[in-house]
């Protein structure tokens, strides 16, 4: 099943790739991503162990990510529970400031009641993980209340930093 969301935010769109680019921290603001842990890097793919569950389902897997900086994300396994896994990030930076994301994913299991599972919730699913990273991005870069520091706070406080991820 193929899936597709997206929607426009304030932030630029490097800003937004670090936050999809950092991946270990999804359990912290992504419904159902238990856990998120980059086993190797390799230029600029990393190797992740994950493991996401929504109610009593749950699924622990290996997948690469392939970050093409700044504007694409590229992530996929072939793991079980797995006959296709694909899930890829598009930024796009807007002329009048802000930029434009999309995602789709495509999941093809190999249990067929899974997949009928999955069927029912992945496209609201999707949804709420653009609307998660918004509201990450609202967290971690806009300008906190009283204080004038702005952005480049925001991205210390929550330990992004470009250097920290690689560049393609």
């Amino acid at each position: 099943m193929l899936v597709r969301a997206g929607g426009t935010l304030t932030f630029s769109g490097e800003q937004v790739f670090d936050l999809a680019a950092d991946i270990e921290r999804y359990p912290q603001f992504l419904t159902g991503w238990i856990s998120s842990r980059i086993k190797k890097r390799e230029g600029n793919v990393c190797h992740v162990e994950q493991v996401v569950g929504f109610g009593p389902v749950r699924l622990q897997f290996a997948s690469q990510a392939v970050l093409h900086r700044p504007h694409r994300i590229e992530v996929t396994s072939t793991d079980p529970p797995f006959r296709k896994y694909s899930l890829t990030w598009l930024v796009a930076d807007m002329p009048t400031g802000g930029c434009r994301i999309s995602v789709a994913a495509e999941l093809e299991l190999r249990s067929g009641l899974l997949q009928r599972i999955v069927n029912c919730w992945l496209p609201t699913t999707i949804e709420d993980v653009v609307a998660a990273f918004e509201a990450r991005a609202h967290n971690i870069y806009a300008e906190p209340k009283g204080r004038g520091q702005g952005q480049a706070d925001g991205a210390a406080q929550s330990g992004l930093l470009h250097a920290a991820l690689p560049k393609s």
